[in-house]
């Protein structure tokens, strides 16, 4: 005689339960809001009150999905969604219609080639293979966005890997870049929910010239590691001149405001070779398989 083997449970699956609700006779009472189950109001899960419950659902379901997906740990990108593929930046120029413009376009064009080494970089990281329990290590991670976000994710499509896109609802809209795998194209409503999620996973971030919100997901990083929230990874800005152009890091030294040892919290670099080789010498005395990826 076997052992008898029990339910995993035994509740109805909600799936069920919904499609049981969607039956209901009609009356008055059935087709009151009110009657609606909770988790099928659309109106009652969208009321301020229920915002603390949407946060924790904007936290679970990424969390799920990458987790179902195998992936162990991410490699961050972040960069502007201005900056044009070198093939499209002289399209640019052309269409400036005044002297200023005309400038902004040519700064813009210089630092096109940072398309392609974000490109480079996120194909290097997507040759390293999965761990001894079949965990996915440095997967591309981008905002899901055009420019720098669309190299990156289109680096990992080159070696026919998979890649992450978090976007976020705004105003004017972005879709997710062509090369974003989409059954890892993810949608936010809130900027605090998609910055923790670039962080859960990420065991190196490659920052590119960038304007306000690379800034903000940056200069945020740095913040956590200088104040011990989260463990060092390594930081790579591409770019110095761009960089040191735009932020006077010294001077935030000269001024006491931080400490010099918090200048070593990332390293500048300026290709993608460069910058897995960084990447490769902290990781030196760990287990992940780097070298292959080479």
């Amino acid at each position: 005689m076997t052992d008898p083997v029990p339910p995993k449970s035994v509740f109805s699956p909600a799936s069920e339960e919904a499609e049981t609700a969607r039956q209901a006779t009609s009356s008055p009472q059935t087709e009151h809001p009110a009657y609606r189950l909770a988790f099928q109001d659309q109106d009652f899960l969208l009321r301020q009150d229920l915002r603390p419950i949407r946060f924790q659902l904007e936290l679970l379901k990424p969390e799920l999905l990458l987790d179902e997906a195998g992936i162990e740990s991410t490699f961050v990108f972040y960069g502007s969604a201005r900056i044009p593929e070198p093939a499209k930046a002289d399209a640019l120029i052309e269409t400036a219609a005044t002297d200023t413009q005309r400038r902004i376009a040519e700064r813009l064009k210089a630092k096109a080639k940072y398309y392609d080494e974000a490109r480079k970089l996120a194909r290097i990281a997507s040759r390293v293979a999965p761990d001894a329990q079949g965990k996915k290590q440095f997967v591309v991670c981008s905002g899901g966005g055009p420019s720098i976000m669309e190299a990156a994710n289109r680096g990992a499509a080159d070696e026919g890997r998979e890649s992450i896109g978090l976007n976020i609802v705004l105003p004017h809209e972005q879709l997710p870049n062509p090369y974003v795998t989409p059954s890892l194209s993810l949608q936010f409503h809130y900027f605090a929910l998609r910055k923790m999620h670039f962080l859960i996973r990420a065991r190196a971030v490659a920052v590119f010239p960038g304007g306000y919100g690379t800034f903000d997901e940056c200069f945020e990083l740095l913040t956590l590691i200088q104040t011990g929230k989260i463990k060092p990874m390594p930081i790579m800005l591409f770019g110095r001149d761009y960089w040191n152009r735009v932020v006077n890091f010294e001077a935030l030294v000269e001024e006491g405001v931080i400490a010099p040892d918090d200048l070593d919290l990332f390293r500048f670099v300026e290709t993608a070779e460069e910058a897995w080789d960084y990447i490769c010498a902290c990781y030196a005395d760990s287990d992940a398989d780097l070298e292959c990826a080479k």
